[in-house]
């Protein structure tokens, strides 16, 4: 970040001024807080025990407080001063890439927080009680708050009431995301029209659907469902006094005046009112994002189409099948004992499948009629702000610890915004006792986190929830339907399509200096789902869509997690699993006490139709519908919970978001014999087989992992193999594959020299490997698949997803990395030329056409190619990196939010938030 000019500085500190007094010295949040709540009793305190020994840690940068005032942004923007506990878990996040190799289970939580229950009367840096029945206490190493209820009522409205403290401007923020009309409310710059493009069409709802969701659940999900609509009752409350305090006070975020909401001199404006519909588009938006699976048939149809059309029906069917990897006998699993659990598996005789006639697919356009700043170039593909990020897991059980009580390392991979998504809180109040990370906005229970004597954790699973229909389209006066028509037939009948649409205009502000501008989202809804794309199948105009099943249900896995959040139901591994039971969301859940590590995969798996293909369209008739199908709540039936991967005791766990069992079909492409889940494999096997795992152990596995580029660890080994396997007399290709071998048997990690260099150790080799990969699978697949197929391929999966790989699905300076990409391709394809054994051999061989020396000499062409290449042409400049600049391409950025800039950090493949746990004794 550059350092503010003398100019900049003067200039602010006047403005500064010129806001008067009463803007800069509002009451302090926590003292305005304070003083609402003085005169209260104190909350009766309830008794709570903490198992946990002090072996319970957590870390989520960049800090705790994600609400910073007007003056408090300008003062950030002038001087470089950061409001307390904004930005104090960074330094210490970032420090485990240079840390990790001394780590000792006494140097934890020099890197992480101590995540015990409760605050020690010496730590304490602030007390709030907002109500008579409920007390905020926050610590002062990190501002986390503390929440103490004597009531249910009380626990929630001071959850609410934190979260507001915390994260206000982002709530705001998400539940306009989430409805989908972002850029009124924050302005049009194209992160925000991305994200209200990327969301809105995933969970498109009116305000009477919203309504019905939270009805639904008070009504259909007893007496547990009826609580949950009381807690969250009580968190909005929360939320609203705060926002009512704040703004009276002026100590809201400035945020609010920089986008024009209110007016910094006299005051007048409105934070509007939340409402527990916001909670259900604000879990729109975190379920989309993380709790989602399948979908992309329409994409795999396309590729499947191309394959027959150059080797033909039978051989193109086999050849996309290899690329499609459904069930990868060397695919890492995460339950590895064997046991299999058969979903959506190719079947034996595919029924109702809806392939496109070729050349008619047309994707369905979401925005129309722009004016002003939507017209621009750029705006016709929006950055996307969030992407999958993923996350992952690491538990060893007993046997094999040192203590004999099981280890975790675990958390989700949520990206990285300032402030974060997620918020750290502690609960204790009747039926709830927990501590952990929830998201913001819904975090009246803690979502992932301990509680007295467990801790549990999730990654994302990714399994097929979501099916691609082709609805047959119709007029309803009898006349020839078109690819433009909006009626469909519904079990025989003419059904009209439901127009949902949104039209947003903006004006610039401080914040956002976008020029004004405007245009009109919509989406075609049907009983199948939103369409997503046109087409023709067998000459028959049709739309495909998109049916998900936890559409119209966001909220309804509030019962899951108000069970985890409950000591009186979780009382072992057996009802931790009953409980994930009730979590609709497509999410590997992991769980460890002091005398049991367990796993439960979730997700409403819809029942398919007896020989529905999941990987592929689908015709849209009551035959193929999923069973039970009702539209009207979008309910099916689903696999009972004993189809549901799962596991207790096995010897360890690892999930980075890889394959989740035998027979368990992988919902994408890319389930192969090479996986970043083999990163944290492989170490923690090595681990349980010499014995003696602990906390510092299982971390430093998984720091390691998270340093570590895939490619180099897993394919560099036979690439090498390919190249060696003739002398090599070009000196350029000598070096070039000396620097790449050096690195290999270094470790092939992605690390500085010293800890502040910013230069990586191995910096050629990295380089080379960085301009070589794309390369490579270009000239080891695309002679033999040709351009259309190839192409079409690399549509369903792309080829690379290094740290600097600005192109992939979680676009640059994102941290995660490896989850996507050729890596089983090439390994599966490289050992087939060398003649090593593949558990389950692609039906073709594409390096140099199964030619050891053809391959050879292509493999060496790109290689000398990359090893050419300049730093500049490899890491070119961004916004935040000069060109060139290897390190900084790779680092990771908190993508402001809230108006604070951030330092860079070391590139980590890590957990945003994470747990180390180990608990010492058990209920």
């Amino acid at each position: 970040m550059r350092r503010p000019t003398a100019r900049m500085r003067t200039a602010v500190a006047a403005g500064l001024i010129a806001l008067g007094a009463a803007l800069l010295s509002p009451l302090a949040p926590a003292a305005a807080a304070a003083a609402a709540g003085s005169g209260a009793a104190d909350p009766v305190p309830l008794p709570v025990a903490d198992y946990c020994g002090g072996q319970c840690s957590d870390i989520l940068p960049p800090g705790q407080n994600g609400n910073a005032t007007l003056a408090q942004i300008l003062l950030h923007k002038a001087f470089g001063t950061m409001p307390a506990h904004a930005s104090d878990q960074l330094a210490r996040y970032d420090s485990l890439v240079a840390g990790y190799p001394g780590l000792t289970d006494a140097k934890v939580n020099d890197f992480f927080n101590n995540a015990s229950f409760g605050v020690p009367a010496d730590q304490v840096e602030s007390t709030t009680s907002p109500r008579p029945d409920v007390t905020i206490t926050r610590d002062k190493k990190t501002g986390v708050p503390h929440i103490k209820g004597a009531t249910r009522y009380g626990t929630s409205f001071g959850a609410g009431y934190a979260a507001a403290q915390d994260r206000l401007w982002q709530m705001d923020l998400f539940r306009h995301v989430g409805r989908g009309d972002l850029t009124p409310f924050a302005g049009g710059a194209l992160a925000n029209q991305g994200l209200e493009q990327q969301f809105w069409p995933q969970a498109p709802y009116t305000e009477a659907d919203l309504q019905a969701q939270v009805d639904r659940i008070r009504t259909t999900e007893g007496e547990r469902g009826r609580l949950a609509m009381e807690d969250a009752q009580a968190y909005v409350d929360g939320i609203n006094l705060y926002r009512t305090q704040s703004k009276n006070g002026r100590y809201f975020p400035g945020k609010y005046v920089l986008t024009g909401h209110i007016d910094s001199i006299t005051n007048a404006g409105e934070i509007q009112p939340f409402k527990i519909t916001d909670l259900i588009a604000l879990a729109s938006v975190v379920g989309g994002l993380f709790g989602g699976g399948g979908g992309g048939e329409v994409q795999a149809a396309l590729s499947l189409l191309a394959a027959q059309q150059k080797y033909g029906l039978e051989e193109g069917t086999r050849v996309w099948e290899s690329f499609r990897q459904r069930n990868d006998p060397e695919a890492v699993l995460t339950v590895h004992d064997g046991t299999g659990f058969p979903y959506a598996q190719k079947p034996a005789n595919p029924q109702g499948t809806a392939l496109p006639d070729t050349g008619s697919v047309v994707a369905e356009p979401l925005v129309h009629d722009r004016t002003g700043a939507a017209t621009a170039k750029e705006a016709a593909d929006p950055p996307r702000l969030l992407g999958p990020s993923m996350s992952n897991a690491l538990l060893v059980s007993g046997a094999h610890t040192a203590s004999g009580h099981p280890v975790a390392v675990f958390g989700p991979q949520t990206g990285y915004l300032a402030p974060q998504l997620l918020m750290l809180q502690e609960l204790q109040g009747p039926g709830i006792s927990a501590r952990g990370a929830s998201f913001a906005g819904v975090s009246m229970y803690v979502q992932l986190g301990r509680g007295q004597d467990y801790a549990w954790s999730a990654t994302s699973a990714g399994q097929d929830i979501t099916d691609t229909f082709a609805v047959e389209l119709c007029e309803p006066g009898g006349q020839s339907p078109t690819r433009a028509s909006a009626h469909y037939l519904y079990r025989g009948t003419c059904t009209p399509m439901e127009k949902m649409e949104r039209t947003n205009a903006w004006k610039k502000s401080v914040a956002d200096p976008t020029p004004d501008g405007s245009y009109r989202m919509q989406v075609w809804r049907t009983h199948y789902g939103i369409v997503t794309h046109r087409a023709t199948v067998a000459g028959k105009p049709v739309a495909y869509t998109a049916l998900r099943s936890t559409y119209r249900h966001e909220a309804d896995s509030i019962i899951g997690f108000q069970m985890l959040n409950d000591p009186s139901y979780v009382k072992d591994a057996r009802s931790f699993q009953q409980a994930a039971q009730h979590i609709g969301y497509a999410f590997n859940w992991f769980y460890a006490d002091s005398r049991e590590a367990a796993y439960y995969n979730s997700g409403s798996n819809p029942v398919r139709a007896p020989g529905v293909d999941a990987a592929l369209p689908v015709h849209a008739r009551q035959p193929y519908e999923w069973q039970g199908f009702d539209p009207a709540a979008n309910t099916a039936d689903y696999t009972p919970p004993a189809e549901h991967p799962q596991s207790i005791g096995q010897d360890y766990y690892i999930s980075w978001n890889n394959k989740q069992a035998k027979d368990y079909g992988a919902a994408g492409f890319g389930m192969g014999a090479v996986h970043r889940g083999d990163l944290l494999d492989r170490r923690v096997k090595q681990l349980v087989s010499a014995g003696g795992v602990t906390r510092a152990s299982l971390t430093q596995a998984m720091a390691e992992a998270a340093v570590t580029d895939l490619r180099a660890e897993n394919l560099l080994p036979e690439l090498l193999a390919v190249l060696r396997s003739a002398p090599v007399t070009d000196p350029a290709l000598t070096a070039a594959i000396d620097k790449l071998a050096a690195w290999q048997v270094s470790g092939a990690k992605r690390k500085e020299t010293a800890q502040g260099s910013r230069t990586y150790a191995h910096a050629d080799a990295i380089r080379i490997m960085d301009a070589w990969w794309p390369l490579l699978i270009e000239a080891e697949f695309k002679p033999g698949l040709g351009a259309p197929l190839y192409d079409a391929l690399r549509a369903s999966l792309t080829v690379d997803e290094a740290p600097n790989a600005g192109h992939g699905p979680t676009g640059s300076h994102a941290g995660s990395a490896f989850q996507h990409g050729w890596w089983s391709y090439a390994d599966e394809d490289l050992r087939m030329v060398l003649g090593r054994p593949v558990a389950d051999p692609p039906s073709r061989v594409y390096c140099g056409g199964g030619s050891l020396s053809a391959c050879r000499d292509a493999v060496a062409a790109g290689l000398k190619q990359a090893a050419a290449a300049t730093p500049a042409a490899v890491y070119p400049a961004d916004g935040t990196c000069a060109a060139g600049n290897q390190w900084c391409a790779d680092s990771i950025v908190q993508r402001p939010v809230g108006g604070l800039g951030h330092p860079q950090i070391n590139w980590q493949n890590r957990p945003t938030y994470q747990q180390v746990t180990e608990f010492a004794a058990h209920r």
